[in-house]
C-alpha cells in the first residue's frame, strides 16, 4: 500500500535511526510526506504547538471579540453521502465509516491568530495553508514502548448526565469498540504484547461555541525488534489512522472516496515530533484550511449501520468551532 512514498518512509527510518530530530507531516491519501530537520522549521512556515515541542513564543492576550459563522451544508446534502455509506455498511463492505464535510466558515480572525489563540493539546501553522487544533493523539513512542489513544464519540456537554449518556449510548460504545479493535490489531504488526490500558476514558474539551466530552481509550504494546528506530517503517504499515477511515481499510476508503467528493489533502492525515529518541504524533483533526481567501473547515464522524441521520449532521456541525474562550 501507498508505494510510491517508499522514499520517504526510507528517509524517515534513516533520521530516526540516527536520533536526527525532525518534524512530518502525512496528508491523508499518504501522497504527500513532509519531512522537516528542526532548523528546517521556521524557514518553512510551520508554527507548532505541541506537548513535547514548541517552537512558539506566548502571544498578547486575544484584543478584539470573535466572530465566527459557519455554514453548513443543508441536511440534504449531507444525506446524499450518508445513504451512500449505509448502503455500503449494510452490504457488509464496511462496518465503520468517518464521513467528513466541508464548511465554509467567515471570522475576523487570521490562521495565525487562530493558532496562537485556540488551546489544543496538538496545534500546528503551515504557513497561510491551514490551521489546526487537534485533540487526537495518534501514536507515541517512549522507549521502545509504543501507545496509541483512539478517539471516538462526542456528545454536547451542557446535556443532563452527558458523560454518562455518552459512555452508555448504543452507537457510541459500537463505534468506540470497533476503533479499540482495529487499533489494537494495526498495533500489533508493529508491536508485541498488545493490550487496551484503559478504555472509554471520557476528555473535556472546553470551546467558544459550545463544550463537548469526548471519549478515549489507550492501547500499548513493545515493539518488535524490526521496527524500533523506525519512525518511517512504524508510519508506513499504521496509516490511514483507522479512527479517522474506519474498517476494514481498503474498502473502506473506497467508499470514503465515493461518498466525501473532496480532497480531505492534509485533514485527517497525521503529523508528529522525533525528539532523537521519543515521537509524539497527532491526528490532524479540527482542521481549518484556506482557498483561494476563503476558509473551510473540515469536520465528520464515524457512521454505522445504527447512526441516525439527525445525529450525525449534529455532531458534524457540533465539531465546527474553534477553542479560544
Amino acid at each position: 500500500m501507498f508505494s510510491a512514498n517508499h522514499q520517504k518512509f526510507i528517509e524517515m527510518d534513516e533520521l530516526s535511526y540516527q536520533k536526527v530530530p525532525f518534524f512530518f507531516m502525512i496528508d491523508f491519501l499518504v501522497d504527500q510526506i513532509e519531512i522537516f530537520k528542526q532548523n528546517e522549521i521556521e524557514e518553512n512556515g510551520l508554527l507548532i504547538d505541541f506537548q513535547t515541542f514548541s517552537n512558539t513564543k506566548k502571544k498578547e492576550a486575544l484584543q478584539k471579540k470573535t466572530e465566527w459563522k459557519s455554514y453548513p451544508e443543508s441536511l440534504e446534502s449531507f444525506q446524499k453521502g450518508f445513504d451512500h455509506v449505509q448502503k455500503n455498511l449494510r452490504m457488509g463492505n464496511s462496518y465503520l465509516t468517518n464521513y467528513t464535510r466541508k464548511t465554509k466558515i467567515d471570522t475576523n480572525l487570521s490562521l495565525e491568530e487562530i493558532f496562537h489563540h485556540s488551546q489544543a493539546k496538538y496545534k500546528v501553522l503551515y504557513k497561510d495553508f491551514f490551521v489546526f487544533f487537534s485533540p487526537e493523539t495518534f501514536v507515541k513512542i517512549i522507549s521502545d514502548k509504543i501507545f496509541t489513544y483512539p478517539m471516538k464519540g462526542t456528545i454536547d456537554a451542557s446535556l443532563e448526565n452527558a458523560a454518562e449518556v455518552l459512555k452508555n449510548d448504543t452507537k457510541e460504545k459500537a463505534e468506540h469498540y470497533t476503533v479499540v479493535d482495529l487499533l489494537r490489531n494495526d498495533l500489533s504488526m508493529v508491536a508485541d504484547d498488545v493490550k487496551v490500558d484503559k478504555f472509554q476514558h471520557i476528555d473535556f474539551l472546553k470551546t467558544q461555541q459550545k463544550d463537548l466530552f469526548a471519549m478515549s481509550s489507550e492501547i500499548s504494546g513493545n515493539l518488535k525488534p524490526e521496527f524500533k528506530g523506525k519512525v518511517g517503517s512504524i508510519m508506513q504499515k499504521l496509516l490511514p489512522a483507522g479512527s479517522i477511515l474506519g474498517a476494514p481499510k481498503p474498502k473502506t476508503l473506497e467508499i470514503i472516496l465515493e461518498a466525501e467528493g473532496f480532497d480531505r489533502g492534509f485533514y485527517t492525515g497525521v503529523c508528529g515530533w522525533f525528539d532523537g529518541e521519543n515521537l509524539d504524533s497527532c491526528v490532524m483533526i479540527r482542521f481549518i484550511e484556506k482557498e483561494c481567501d476563503q476558509l473551510y473547515f473540515k469536520s465528520g464522524g464515524g457512521i454505522t449501520h445504527m447512526s441516525r441521520l439527525e445525529d450525525e449532521y449534529q455532531e458534524m456541525k457540533n465539531k465546527i468551532y474553534v477553542p479560544i474562550h
